[in-house]
């Protein structure tokens, strides 16, 4: 095909050179005898080429026949080694399945004794992976995983070693000890302590818990302690050190449940779950206490501040009883209608700044369960929302929404039930104020009184 198109390519090309040397010759009056020698010259000239072109393309083909060869032996060749290696691999396995029922045939009882012995160590080892005490004594899981994993009939070496491992877990079980080992901080470097042991239930230093780690046997610090009374009591094992008893910590779970205690959320991750409507609450809580509060505080030196006036003749500004006895002296001579119009007058006048505050401490209060009810509807719906997405299989998916519906619930309660008894307190510090003024005042206009008859 290469040929036949390079062959049509140079006929093409000597009859445009044909062609083009026609047109000069009549341009240049040139005989015919001079177009057929050239156009015979092209031709010979168009033939080299393709002589050249053919022998080219006959090379290629031979060296591409070669190169087939080749590959074919060496796929030959392959075949025949994956041949002998198969049929090696089969007479290996045949004679593994020999040799294994001699060995089986060998060992006779003795292989279902040893095979318990294997099982034995192999659960050992899983058990000593989670236990403290092999941050005691370390490298034991090693050795039984060593004999379990062993393919030939254990040693009587092997075999003492896997009842003495066993006696010795046995045995610290019931012991409390402190010893250094090489523990976990919390930032992950590792440090040597001094380590107090519970059996194979706690251990702590300083009143800080650990637990083991199974990647590398060590003890490592909760990242987080638990509730006071737990570690003052883990500080009391740790400094006892004489006859009797003393109170402990002991977690019979091996660590589950103080994990579980330290996973539970404090205090301030509580409130964080209340979202947008909890923090709202607890603002709101503490700008009302705050006035609640001071107004308390100022209602009850007022009243401090009208008893001692009470006792004195003199009339002062500082307190609301010296201003309505000031408004007394300035009236003296009025009748009797007038001085009581003017005393209550004066009276009236003191009640808005006795009662001045409370009406905000009482419309916080009111405000704040109302807020937890928004808050609990707003986490049901997000509830309602996770189901619709994620079904009910999974509790976890729900717990957001449920733990702002609750939190926000229990902030609004926890606002409320302060606000309320300030409230309480200042209305009453208020009222007592009012009433001895009125009391005062009252007595004012009937010694008035007495005195214009």
């Amino acid at each position: 095909m290469k040929l036949l198109r390079s062959i049509g390519i140079a006929m093409t090309a000597g009859v445009a050179s044909i062609a083009a040397f026609v047109t000069t010759a009549n341009a240049q009056d040139i005989s015919l005898d001079d177009v057929l020698r050239a156009a015979r010259e092209e031709r010979a000239a168009v033939a080299r080429e393709n002589t050249a072109r053919e022998q080219q393309f006959v090379a290629e083909r031979n060296r591409q026949s070669a190169r087939l060869g080749e590959i074919r032996s060496k796929v030959s060749a392959e075949t025949a080694l994956s041949d002998r290696l198969e049929a090696s691999y089969k007479a290996n396995l045949s004679e593994l399945d020999n040799l294994q029922g001699q060995l089986k045939e060998a060992q006779g009882e003795f292989a279902e004794l040893f095979g318990a012995a294997g099982t034995a160590a192999s659960e050992l080892a899983a058990t000593l992976d989670n236990s403290i005490i092999s941050a005691q004594f370390p490298g034991r899981p090693a050795a039984l995983r060593e004999l379990a994993e062993s393919e030939t009939l254990p040693s009587v070496e092997e075999l003492e070693g896997l009842w003495y491992t066993l006696l010795q877990e046995m045995t610290e079980q019931s012991k409390v000890v402190t010893f250094a080992a090489s523990t976990i901080k919390g930032d992950g470097t590792a440090a040597n302590t001094n380590v107090t042991r519970v059996g194979p239930f706690t251990a702590f230093s300083g009143g800080e818990f650990m637990t083991i780690d199974q990647n590398t046997s060590k003890l490592k610090f909760l990242p987080r302690s638990p509730a006071a009374p737990y570690v003052a009591a883990a500080k009391n094992v740790e400094k006892f050190n004489g006859s009797g008893f003393t109170k402990g910590v002991v977690d019979p779970s091996r660590g589950q449940i103080l994990g579980l205690v330290i996973s539970s959320p404090d205090v301030v991750e509580t409130w964080h779950q209340g979202g947008i409507v909890g923090y709202i609450i607890t603002a709101l809580a503490a700008i009302g206490v705050v006035i609640g509060l001071i107004k308390l505080l100022t209602l009850w030196g007022v009243g401090g501040a009208v008893k001692g006036q009470i006792r004195k003749k003199s009339a002062s500004k500082s307190n609301p009883l010296g201003r309505i006895m000031m408004a007394y002296e300035s009236n003296t001579s009025a009748d009797v209608e007038t001085m009581a119009l003017k005393l209550d007058d004066a009276v009236l006048k003191e009640i808005p700044r006795l009662e001045s505050g409370l009406n905000l401490v009482k419309v916080l209060a009111a405000v704040a369960p109302l807020l937890g009810l928004l808050g609990t509807v707003i986490g049901m719906i997000k509830t309602f929302q996770a189901i619709t997405l994620f079904g009910a299989g999974d509790p976890q998916t729900m717990a957001g929404g449920i733990s702002e519906a609750l939190v926000t619930t229990v902030l609004g309660l926890i606002a409320a039930i302060p606000l309320l008894l300030i409230h309480s307190f200042a209305s009453g510090a208020s009222r007592s104020v009012s009433q001895v003024l009125e009391e005062q005042s009252a007595g004012m206009i009937a010694e008035h009184a007495e005195s214009r008859s």
